[in-house]
């Protein structure tokens, strides 16, 4: 849990990010162990179960817009407007947050990789170890996927966290410049998100594939419908009471049908279909934000352990294929019947969460503080003294 955020929480957000990343391991554990092939396939429908499965990459696409509006609401509740943004304290909270983890976790597929261990192995003849740890810490995974191929699954993930760090190092240049034009500053995030059918339709022609799963833009623009709702989560503070609950419903709404009727969305709305994505989550998070605030915000006692995936999603996200090719090594060397694959499931999304709690707790969180203090000082004396000299 970022340490800015300790005392700032959400749980209505946290339980949605959570929802988010179980949505993302099972994914990624159905692609190697499929729940259709499962007895559930038996006496479960196949819409529910491909539901369950095959949303991975809409449920990042969810991570984007909560990012965005945390990212953006917490820059206005500290600095009272973007235009008046500090960049160095900026970089400072996402830097602490970011790379001690990410560095961790490049330094284990490295070892991984040099013991040639399975699943671990970078072994197309266009990628190199080099090549793999330059991308991921240089934020570009996605634009050397896309050139080279993919890389091994522990890697790959972090095609996300490219698209996400590369808008946040220009975010504060772009608030400190066209966000002392208000309208000017909101047609552009706008009109990155208007952008998002369009410009996957232009990379569907170009030949799809990799850069039509991880290309900036798109991810870029879901961020960009975040930001826009903390700015309209700032700009009204005290809504009526009816809207938190009817956007709520709205944005759930659209995310089931996203999620569970995606096939007969698809058919009806192509490209289009990810204006409806990336707009319920933005209704259901903006809904979730406002009741919180309201005079009766729902207490959701029940969701503690969502909650708690919520919060430890960045860990989980970065260390949950460790888990995942555990146990689907496990499985494939026992011979396990894949019709008894299902158990597999609920073992994995426990063990990636108590694998999400050890990182944070014994390596990303004690590093997040002492970078802070460490560091802290050095960012703010500047403002201090222009302060005193003004």
């Amino acid at each position: 849990m970022s340490v800015a955020a300790a005392t700032d929480r959400n749980r209505g957000i946290d339980a949605l990010r959570g929802m988010a990343i179980l949505f993302v391991v099972i994914h990624h554990l159905a692609i190697r162990i499929p729940l259709t092939k499962t007895a559930l396939a038996d006496f479960l429908p196949t819409w529910l179960l491909k539901g369950l499965i095959y949303n991975g990459g809409e449920s990042v696409a969810i991570f984007f817009v909560i990012s965005g509006f945390l990212i953006a609401r917490r820059s206005l509740a500290r600095w009272g407007d973007l235009s008046a943004l500090s960049a160095p304290q900026f970089y400072l909270q996402r830097a602490s947050r970011i790379l001690p983890t990410l560095v961790l976790v490049v330094a284990l597929l490295s070892a991984l990789h040099l013991a040639r261990a399975p699943y671990y192995v970078i072994d197309k003849p266009s990628q190199s170890l080099g090549g793999a740890i330059f991308a991921a810490l240089g934020f570009h995974v996605n634009w050397y996927e896309g050139t080279t191929g993919y890389l091994p699954g522990g890697w790959n993930v972090m095609w996300s966290l490219a698209v996400e760090e590369v808008f946040y190092l220009g975010f504060p240049l772009v608030c400190l410049t066209l966000g002392k034009v208000r309208w000017m500053f909101v047609a552009v995030l706008v009109a990155l998100v208007l952008s998002m059918p369009f410009v996957r339709m232009a990379l569907h022609d170009a030949g799809g594939g990799i850069w039509y799963e991880e290309a900036y833009l798109p991810g870029m623009s879901a961020i960009a419908i975040g930001v826009l709702a903390a700015m309209l989560a700032t700009r009204i503070a005290a809504p009526p009471r009816w809207l938190a609950s009817a956007l709520c419903a709205l944005g759930g709404t659209g995310l089931c049908a996203i999620f569970f009727a995606g096939a007969s969305l698809w058919q009806a709305m192509h490209e289009y279909n990810v204006w409806l994505l990336i707009g319920s989550a933005a209704s259901l998070i903006l809904g979730l934000h406002w009741q919180a605030a309201s005079a009766r915000p729902w207490r959701l006692r029940r969701l503690g352990w969502l909650c708690s995936c919520g919060r430890l999603s960045y860990e989980i996200y970065l260390f949950h294929m460790f888990v995942v090719f555990a146990l689907v090594a496990a499985f494939r060397s026992g011979g396990f019947d894949m019709r008894w694959g299902f158990l597999w499931y609920v073992p994995t999304l426990v063990l990636a969460w108590l694998l999400g709690v050890a990182v944070a707790r014994g390596f990303s969180q004690p590093c997040e503080r002492w970078l802070r203090r460490r560091f802290g000082n050095a960012v703010t004396r500047p403002l201090v003294a222009q302060t005193a000299s003004g």
